[in-house]
């Protein structure tokens, strides 16, 4: 049976998308038809049984990123990073995360680009809080982290060539992004090209997927799928500027993750700081 995904209150085949217009008109359209072949490519499920690198917050994509690994019958390897980020509880719900999958091991590496600073995650920039869906959607906010992705995928890309994976698994979003330039199909398929020049492994003929399931999903697409494949939302964290362990629900990441469980029409579980004023 086909899975479904549900958008508003609306349930959708699992080959169908819903593509937004500037305009905010809606056009659900077949997959299979619009995706061309570098969105089929990197959206393919990777062969079952080979090794995968899994980057992983502890976040919604991610852990949903991880759960796709898991059905593809890869064996996981899961990667998060301290790297100064301000919502470093992120970390404890990654190793929840791992620990519920079974992943064969999690590795976390630390660095600190405070150092480096540039965005509201790594330095002292107010997190942005209230902004509306046009704002959220529109330009590139402050709490992107200079290279992060590329940072990010450069560790992933060294313990696949020690491991001899042949699978990196991000889970990168088109459509909820916040504007992220490292969230986009381009960046992803130009890394993969990197990739092959960039290890001996590539040079010498072995080839790393980079893949990216969630592309061109919506969060509650997003959130249908981890749901049907048995992932508990429960253990994740979405939130950049938490307040006594709990979720500010005002952040971009909050309202995104807010949104997307209305719109499936599935109950958020997280605990919000303030959950009257939502």
């Amino acid at each position: 049976m086909a899975l479904e995904l549900v958008f508003g209150k609306v349930c959708l085949p699992q080959r169908a998308l819903i593509v937004r217009a500037r305009s905010g008109a809606e056009e659900l359209i077949s997959s299979k038809a619009s995706a061309g072949p570098l969105m089929q490519e990197t959206q393919k499920e990777a062969p079952a049984g080979k090794r995968a690198v899994v980057l992983l917050s502890g976040g919604i994509d991610s852990t949903t990123t991880l759960a796709s690994a898991k059905r593809d019958g890869c064996e996981l390897y899961a990667l998060s990073f301290a790297y100064g980020q301000r919502h470093a509880v992120e970390l404890q719900a990654a190793e929840r995360v791992a620990h519920a999958m079974g992943v064969a091991r999690h590795l976390k590496i630390s660095f600190d680009l405070t150092e480096i600073g540039g965005s509201a995650l790594t330095g002292s920039l107010a997190v942005p809080k209230g902004r509306n869906a046009a704002d959220i959607s529109y330009g590139i906010p402050v709490t992107y982290v200079p290279a992060r992705n590329t940072i990010f995928l450069s560790f992933a890309l060294a313990w696949a060539e020690v491991l001899g994976a042949t699978e990196i698994y991000i889970g990168v979003n088109a459509l909820d992004y916040s504007g992220y330039p490292d969230c986009r199909e381009p960046y992803i398929h130009a890394f993969e090209k990197m990739a092959k020049q960039a290890t001996k492994a590539g040079v010498e003929g072995v080839e790393v997927r980079i893949r990216a399931p969630l592309l061109h999903l919506t969060k509650a697409e997003i959130i249908c799928l981890g749901t049907e494949l048995g992932v508990d939302y429960s253990l994740t964290w979405s939130c950049y500027d938490p307040t006594n362990g709990l979720a500010c629900g005002a952040c971009d990441s909050c309202q995104l993750r807010r949104q997307g469980f209305q719109q499936a029409g599935i109950a958020d579980p997280t605990r919000y700081a303030n959950p009257a004023n939502l």
